[in-house]
């Protein structure tokens, strides 16, 4: 089986670019617009696009202060560990970023087995303002079916767990569609919904999968 998280707002209980606003002084127009991207009320590459240009000129060290503060919530490092433990590929597909996840990982001492996300370019020792991946245009069923394709499995044999507009294309395509305390506007296309890790340890138990 494969499993696809999404990280911020999921594996994660904050929004990483929400963290590097308040470092640049513009936290409260970042989580604005995130917010506004989240209900599916603006195009997630334009509101990646507006929300990385307001992080222009961040020192890296501020850059890289945010992404090792990034944590998962308590539990989920022992529910990837129980998954892939159990047999199942673990993977991240996350508008978020590569040095964040990373971090975060790190921290709980846990791994998966791919992380697909983006990246804030660095020039001269500060953020450029320009944001680079393969999830800015490119949307998450694409790179579901993609992983999934690579295990020789179907979508149809896919989990994934979301909570954001963003994550809309891999709910809708996944054969178990997971929303962890979703947006209004995702939760219908989900199979099933919960608020907390030990809730989605049970969607697994439930499943076979642990």
């Amino acid at each position: 089986m494969l499993v696809a998280f999404d990280f911020d707002g999921t594996l994660s209980d904050a929004e990483m670019i929400d963290a590097l606003g308040d470092r640049a002084g513009v936290g409260a127009e970042i989580a604005a617009v995130t917010e506004r991207a989240m209900d599916g009320e603006i195009a997630y590459a334009e509101s990646l696009r507006e929300r990385a240009a307001l992080l222009e000129g961040l020192d890296d060290d501020e850059a890289a202060a945010a992404f090792a503060a990034t944590r998962i919530r308590p539990g989920a490092g022992d529910l990837v560990d129980d998954l892939r433990a159990a047999g199942s590929r673990v993977v991240v597909l996350t508008g978020g970023f590569e040095r964040g996840v990373a971090a975060a990982l790190d921290a709980a001492g846990t791994a998966v087995d791919e992380v697909v996300a983006n990246r804030l370019p660095v020039a001269d020792g500060a953020l450029t303002g320009a944001v680079e991946g393969p999830l800015i245009e490119g949307t998450k069923d694409d790179a579901l079916r993609d992983l999934a394709a690579r295990e020789g499995l179907e979508p149809t044999e896919t989990v994934a767990v979301g909570d954001g507009a963003n994550d809309l294309p891999m709910l809708e395509v996944a054969g178990v569609a997971v929303g962890y305390a979703p947006k209004p506007s995702v939760a219908p296309a989900c199979d099933v919904t919960v608020g907390s890790v030990a809730e989605l340890r049970s969607v697994f138990v439930e499943r076979g999968l642990l």
